[in-house]
């Protein structure tokens, strides 16, 4: 960690503050420049992630018509968080996503990555109402796997003694950012902006999240859509398929995909959301699609 290469931006996106009643939160916002629109997708990044991971996806949904808006959590790169370890617990950060859902013009698609995704699946737990649909992107049903845990505690143990900047050195020797020199300068920018107290608190929910698969599947009025790599690493393919079949999910399988489709095929990734959504009502619900169809994607 941090685990993707590449920091990609868009000269479509704005950088702007999303103000909500929870207060200002760092976003990357694209969207048709002017005429009819077909939605708005909320996109939540992954635990060491920021919001420029979706960049990639920019170019494709406002070509589908559809706006786009990725946000920082509390606390995470250019969002701004407090010491106090309680604003980070997930119960919190799950009302920050009911709050910028609240400063959107619907329909509201939530995309979740990894962590995102249990973010995403707690806010619909609390409020499903202002989702038009859900969709959990590279995002299983409980903790991460051993070899990801493993991972994860490695870092826990080290913020305690050592500071985000000797943490990022030490990360760079075990796994060093294979990136031009300027993509890895804003890596290390951001790593050294994201708060200490957001990374104890989601990592040690990683560790212990709960599969709460039975409870979102009640959630029936609300579409869902499971995106995942055949090659994930966070979670095993039997286990995000599994959790796809149990929630009764439109499923999506991107053959020799990794944990982050979003960068690492991000015209099948969004073509697979585009065509989700097309099958969903405005009022919720699927407009004819089968409750658990199935899309595998090619290998480039």
């Amino acid at each position: 960690m941090p685990e993707h290469p590449s920091f990609p931006l868009s000269p479509q996106a704005r950088v702007v503050r999303l103000k909500t009643r929870r207060g200002e939160f760092a976003a990357l916002r694209t969207g048709p420049a002017d005429g009819p629109y077909r939605g708005t997708v909320l996109l939540l990044p992954g635990y060491t992630g920021s919001k420029e991971e979706f960049a990639p996806l920019f170019p494709h949904l406002t070509a589908a018509g559809y706006r786009a808006v990725a946000v920082d959590a509390r606390g995470q790169y250019e969002t701004d968080g407090p010491d106090d370890e309680q604003a980070y617990r997930q119960d919190a950060l799950s009302r920050d996503v009911l709050a910028q859902a609240e400063t959107l013009e619907g329909p509201v698609h939530l995309v979740g990555h990894s962590m995102g995704g249990h973010l995403a699946r707690a806010a619909a737990l609390a409020d499903a109402r202002p989702f038009a649909s859900l969709t959990l992107l590279s995002s299983g049903p409980a903790q991460v796997g051993e070899g990801r845990q493993s991972q994860v505690k490695l870092l826990l143990g080290a913020l305690e003694t050592m500071t985000m900047a000797q943490v990022w050195e030490a990360m760079q020797k075990l796994r060093p950012v294979t990136a031009p020199p300027v993509e890895a300068e804003r890596l290390r920018a951001r790593w050294l902006r994201t708060h200490v107290s957001h990374l104890r608190v989601v990592g040690r929910q990683l560790l212990v999240e709960a599969d709460r698969t039975a409870e979102l599947a009640a959630l029936t009025s609300l579409p869902k859509h499971v995106i995942y790599g055949d090659e994930d690493d966070t979670w095993t393919a039997a286990q995000l398929e599994d959790m796809a079949i149990r929630l009764r999910a439109h499923r999506t399988v991107l053959a020799g995909t990794g944990h982050s489709p979003n960068l690492q095929r991000p015209a099948e990734t969004a073509g697979a959301l585009i065509g989700f959504w097309s099958g969903v009502r405005r009022d919720g619900g699927d407009a004819g699609a089968a409750p658990h169809q199935h899309e595998r994607a090619a290998g480039a």
